[in-house]
């Protein structure tokens, strides 16, 4: 069962993964509501079960409070492969310094959650694999010790960034690692997680498959 990247991503939060700021709206009105609390600009995201939701126009910046409602009513009204958009989440906008790719998924030949980052974030993981496979990190997590210190570690100083960020990288991984035996998930992905220019990671989008 697939989850909302709204429902994902406050599951993620639970288990000490950075989130931006955002809440769900179903009408223009709300979504214009919603980005008044948090202040402008805000990110207006489709909530529909399926990808290439930014390629479909259904992800979009918006800088004016005046531009919120007409922008909501857009993608509400809209269908992505197919789907429905009955929801649409509004999130605060981050400034983006680099984004990276972090997932857990089962290692069905080893029998064990495997760790997969990539330094090549915000597009599709299966791209990244075919073009340079290299550039793919993988980390067995023992399911009854967890993820290891030294290997968040290790993947962090393999995805280039600098020591400041080392400790809160970390603290992500393990979120992720946690988030995904507490629900009993297939996969749990989080594309991109951002490195503001303000030396913060934020799970930008999340994604939780659950096994049924």
């Amino acid at each position: 069962m697939k989850l909302h990247e709204y429902q994902s991503k406050r599951l993620f939060a639970q288990h000490g993964v950075p989130i931006p700021r955002g809440e769900v709206a179903d009408t223009p009105g709300g979504a214009r509501l919603v980005a008044e609390a948090l202040g402008m600009p805000v990110v207006v995201k489709a909530q529909v079960l399926t990808g290439g939701r930014g390629k479909a126009g259904g992800i979009r910046l918006v800088h004016s409070l005046e531009d919120i409602a007409p922008v909501a009513a857009d993608i509400l009204g809209s269908h992505i492969r197919g789907l429905p958009v009955r929801r649409v989440l509004i999130d605060a906008a981050a400034e983006i310094g680099q984004e990276l790719y972090l997932s857990v998924v089962v290692d069905r030949v080893a029998g064990q959650p495997i760790l997969m980052a990539s330094a090549a974030g915000g597009i599709d993981i299966e791209e990244v694999a075919a073009a340079t496979p290299e550039a793919i990190l993988r980390v067995s997590v023992d399911p009854l010790l967890g993820l290891q210190g030294y290997q968040a570690l290790a993947v962090a100083k393999g995805l280039g960034l600098p020591a400041a960020l080392w400790q809160a990288f970390g603290q992500v991984a393990r979120g992720l690692v946690h988030t995904f035996h507490e629900v009993d998930a297939q996969l749990a992905e989080i594309n991109p997680l951002a490195v503001t220019s303000g030396g913060e990671l934020l799970a930008l989008d999340g994604k939780l498959v659950l096994d049924d």
